[in-house]
């Protein structure tokens, strides 16, 4: 008897399309999960926009929290060309008189001229840095700083060789060659000016002469003349100032600490008091305020188009009826529109031209925003002011930025959301796995039983055709 090769040739059914077709009804189970599950990651994305935006309001009104937002920001000098100023955090509003008598500098000393290419000499310099006196009879070492001794060996003593192996020893001296029209030198200058960062070099010439022909021309110690080849072209010193008055030394023409919160930078000595006006940059809070208006209504507007329902279209937005974003925008409308006794003769949002429109955005009306500008007292205590006693009359931005908190902590409204809507999509994702494992065990299980059926009518069709073939013999 012929064996079967195929399902359906010993039966003459289409045993694999019927198979099909069964184990087609067993994945239905599997296609309506996988459409629940692309809702419910439609919906978490949505949930991440509303977060991010509301991050970024959060961001705004943090900053209109932040003293330093309406702080001394700006700085004017009367004469930017010799005295700048640079207010930083703690600065405080008013004018500061500046006069510079003399700039803060680094020693430099230079060589006699030098061959450009061939050897200069054997041995090694040793770099001291220190504090000269004012007739350089005596050198004070520099508190915390040792001597570095570099070697000159042969092979490695051209003039740009000892340069760059100076400059290598980080020794608090660069060096560099400069070259005329009567050849070159070898110039050395301290890294950092001030009068502690003066140099010496001291010199042991492997020739053992000095004539200031060798290594020795690059010796610097007016202690011992005969020793000293080298030329010194600037002392090292400090800047001599005053400000307001008072007499100020500093080793660096950057002032830093002589008044908090600013830094004020000697470019030139001055003959008469150099004005620097330290104010609030009204550019840069005006920015901050708008900046907080335009993310609360972007916020605004994304919730609304998350929440809304299409009635012509009959559709619903992807987070339409979810009370979590629905809370949110009844909470930070309830914010914005708020009032606060604290901020002096503004109490509401409206009052400085940020006005809540029908949309739930809210619309910045430069005019009314400007003319606030001229009490910023009052308008950084409508943002920032706090109630110790009762948290609700708080500035706007801080209720602002703790409703912002609360919705974008771990146990807030947003984030618990977010955290069920992936449990579900985690727990259909293994649902749809033990359901893929059904199917396919149905259909082994469906194949396994088809095709013993087929075998089976293959049989008995077979013994049909022969009974069949028999009876028509036996008729003959």
């Amino acid at each position: 008897m012929a064996s079967i090769t195929s399902a359906g040739i010993g039966s003459g059914l289409d045993i694999e399309s019927l198979i099909t077709k069964l184990v087609s009804v067993e994945r239905k189970p599997i296609a309506t999960l996988k459409t629940a599950t692309d809702g419910l990651k439609t919906q978490l994305s949505a949930y991440g926009k509303v977060q991010s935006s509301l991050s970024a309001l959060r961001d705004a009104a943090a900053k209109l929290t932040n003293p330093d937002t309406w702080g001394a920001g700006l700085g004017t000098s009367s004469d930017a060309s010799s005295v700048s100023v640079t207010p930083g955090p703690g600065a405080a509003a008013g004018n500061v008189a500046v006069s510079v008598s003399r700039l803060a500098t680094a020693q430099s000393v230079s060589t006699s001229y030098q061959p450009a290419t061939g050897p200069i000499g054997q041995g090694s310099i040793t770099i001291e840095l220190g504090k000269w006196n004012a007739d350089q009879t005596s050198f004070d070492p520099k508190a915390g700083s040792t001597a570095v001794t570099i070697d000159i060996s042969d092979g490695g003593n051209t003039l740009a060789q000892i340069r760059d192996k100076i400059n290598a020893a980080k020794a608090g001296v660069t060096a560099s060659i400069v070259t005329d029209q009567g050849g070159s030198r070898l110039v050395m200058r301290s890294t950092e000016t001030g009068a502690s960062n003066g140099f010496r070099i001291g010199v042991i010439d492997g020739d053992g002469l000095l004539d200031g022909q060798g290594l020795d021309a690059l010796s610097f110690d007016p202690r011992t003349p005969d020793a000293s080849k080298a030329t010194q072209n600037q002392a090292a010193g400090n800047a001599l100032a005053k400000l307001n008055g008072l007499d100020i030394e500093s080793e660096t023409n950057t002032l830093k600490d002589s008044i908090d919160g600013l830094t004020i930078n000697l470019l030139k000595p001055t003959t008469a008091d150099v004005n620097l006006t330290i104010s609030a940059d009204k550019e840069a809070i005006k920015k901050a305020v708008t900046d907080f208006a335009t993310a609360y209504s972007s916020l605004a507007a994304l919730v609304k188009d998350q929440t809304k329902y299409d009635q012509a279209n009959k559709t619903a937005g992807t987070l339409q009826g979810e009370g979590s974003v629905l809370s949110v925008q009844s909470a930070m409308r309830g914010v914005s529109g708020g009032t606060t006794t604290l901020g002096g003769k503004f109490s509401r949002l409206a009052d400085i031209g940020l006005d809540p429109v029908a949309d739930g955005s809210l619309k910045v009306t430069t005019t009314k925003l400007d003319k606030s500008m001229a009490d910023l007292d009052s308008l950084k205590q409508l943002f920032m002011a706090v109630d110790n006693g009762n948290a609700e009359n708080s500035g706007i931005a801080q209720r602002m930025r703790k409703f912002a908190d609360q919705a974008l902590g771990i146990d807030g409204s947003l984030s618990t959301r977010q955290k069920g809507l992936q449990d579900r999509i985690n727990g259909n994702a293994l649902q749809s796995t033990k359901l893929e494992e059904k199917a396919t065990l149905a259909e082994t299980r469906l194949r396994a039983r088809y095709t013993a059926l087929d075998v089976q009518m293959g049989k008995l069709n077979n013994l049909s055709s022969y009974v069949s073939q028999q009876m028509a013999l036996l008729n003959k």
